[in-house]
């Protein structure tokens, strides 16, 4: 008998998680710069950022392929084991879809084959539920992605397929383990707009009808409104802003949202911001605000103006914690939040 679900406790967490990397300089470099995140189970959650921001090192590290220099990876609530074994196990129950479908599925594979490895791995047929064999298996999680009839597609490879027909088939590999979770790291990038409805749509049907939890990867604020439940914005290995997708996208309050959704077509109400300059190099991280040398409101005398500039520039400001109404990490933002009592 297995133990009943503790449906309070969050599927997944990272506790102060850091990954550095050595550059081919020698020096350290910090994809991640302690990360607190936590994914409740059945939820939607967006990591959003441009590329460097740190979210793909973040979602491998969430899957166990990256381990954390300092902090921790748990699920339900027990940190991860990184034993061949319990990987194994642990993978069965949390998968990744990944961004290049075409690179991602073996050309030599076909569509049976690519789906039902998966299965063969972890040996879910023998322990299914209902008794199914290895081609029910195969059959149904192709028809929940969405490819149907299924059996048509069973002898056809990769390159005989649409963009849209391989992501669905990745998906599909992934569906055919029932997880509980999904990471799918910038899952429509490379598809065209209407293919990228589609599967949007998928995604979420998915969650109403299996429950799976899904966190999704990407640099697109008008993804992640039109899917998720939450939103957290990475920059340079930290989240800046995390909170409801309500509390981010119509009161953003971080400047370095407020640029990424200025330039979202969906959002009419606010000017297109031009950020300066690139994500800074992990191995240089700047002093005080990381996002600093790029910030427009210190660029426009506001953080002057609010008496922050010097805190800016200098104050290192603190890790976000995982839960909590919404959350942001600007001296900006704490000094105009303070706001004087009325009366004597």
């Amino acid at each position: 008998m297995t133990d009943p679900v503790d449906t309070t406790q969050p599927l997944l967490e990272a506790r102060g998680v850091t990954v550095e990397f050595v550059t081919r300089s020698g020096h350290a470099a910090r994809a991640l710069d302690g990360v607190d995140l936590s994914v409740p189970r059945s939820e939607v959650l967006a990591i959003v950022g441009e590329s460097g921001s740190g979210k793909t090192t973040l979602a491998r590290t969430l899957m166990g392929l990256e381990r954390p220099t300092s902090g921790e990876v748990l699920f339900e609530g027990k940190p991860l084991d990184y034993s061949f074994r319990a990987m194994k196990a642990y993978r069965s129950r949390v998968q990744m879809v990944l961004q290049d479908a075409a690179g991602s599925l073996n050309p030599r594979q076909t569509v049976y084959e690519s789906v039902a490895e998966g299965i063969r791995l972890h040996r879910r047929a023998a322990s299914d539920e209902q008794g199914r064999t290895e081609t029910e298996l195969v059959s149904a999680a192709l028809s929940e992605a969405g490819l149907r009839p299924p059996e048509r597609l069973f002898l056809r490879y990769p390159h005989e397929l649409s963009g849209g027909q391989k992501q669905r088939v990745l998906i599909a590999g992934a569906l055919a383990l029932r997880p509980e979770l999904v990471l799918a790291d910038e899952p429509v990038s490379s598809l065209d707009a209407s293919i990228r409805g589609e599967i949007l749509a998928l995604l979420l049907k998915l969650r109403q009808d299996l429950g799976m939890g899904v966190v999704v990867v990407t640099h697109d604020l008008g993804l992640a409104w039109n899917i998720a439940d939450r939103i957290a914005v990475m920059y340079l290995g930290r989240v800046v802003e995390c909170g409801t997708t309500e509390q981010v996208l119509t009161a953003p309050r971080h400047p370095y949202t407020r640029a990424l959704l200025s330039v979202v077509p969906e959002i009419e109400h606010l000017q297109p911001v031009v950020l300066r300059g690139e994500v800074p190099d992990p191995s240089r991280i700047p002093a005080g605000c990381r996002f600093h040398p790029r910030c427009p409101q210190l660029a426009d005398g506001s953080a002057e103006r609010a008496g922050v500039a010097d805190a800016c520039h200098g104050v290192p400001l603190e890790i976000l914690p995982a839960t909590g109404a919404n959350r942001v990490a600007c001296h900006l933002d704490a000094a105009l939040s303070i706001v004087p009592t009325s009366g004597g």
